[in-house]
């Protein structure tokens, strides 16, 4: 089960920034006993894999703090970010020998595509209401949320778990709240 959390946990993760919490993860199983991947997943762990993530890391987090870019970005992400997810939550999830790997990466795909998708659809709102100048402020928050929510998912999975259900409550809250009010009254 602790799996499993720690799974949604780092999938989630991928949802604000996908090469983060792939490179966190990568890192730690290399370094650290707190994370064993196995194969195919443990070619995270490979220096060139991990270079390579640097550098994907850097590429996404310059253009996410930039405005009208970070929207591209994030049209470029939808199809990245999901996948990323997917890979984290069927490394994460393969010590499960009972879960088929095609549903473990439905649901890293589904937990990191919604969480991009709730990032998508709010970036353009703080590019409007801030002229962009709330953009990077923004996108360093989702950076750092990215991280800590890697790193909680590894080490305390069931706070993870907590958090991602939070924040899925208040998506759910204001996403039917956003509905209610274009909604006409008859």
């Amino acid at each position: 089960m602790i799996e499993i959390l720690s799974a949604f946990g780092l999938s989630s993760a991928a949802g604000l920034n996908a090469y983060l919490p792939l490179f966190i993860v990568g890192l730690l199983a290399r370094y650290t006993d707190l994370i064993t991947l196995q194969s195919p997943w443990d070619i995270l762990t490979n220096p060139w894999v991990l270079g390579v993530l640097v550098v994907l890391l850097i590429i996404e987090m310059t253009a996410d703090k930039i405005p009208a870019v970070d929207t591209v970005n994030d049209v470029i992400q939808t199809f990245i970010r999901p996948a990323a997810g997917a890979v984290l939550f069927a490394s994460n999830s393969n010590v499960i020998s009972d879960m088929s790997p095609v549903l473990a990466m439905a649901l890293g795909l589904l937990a990191a595509g919604g969480l991009h998708a709730v990032k998508a659809t709010a970036r353009p709102v703080v590019t409007a209401t801030t002229a962009g100048v709330g953009n990077p402020v923004v996108s360093v928050i989702e950076d750092i949320l990215s991280a800590v929510m890697t790193l909680i998912a590894i080490i305390l999975p069931f706070i993870a778990a907590i958090l991602v259900l939070i924040f899925g409550f208040f998506t759910f809250r204001w996403a039917w709240r956003r509905r209610n009010k274009a909604m006409p009254a008859t």
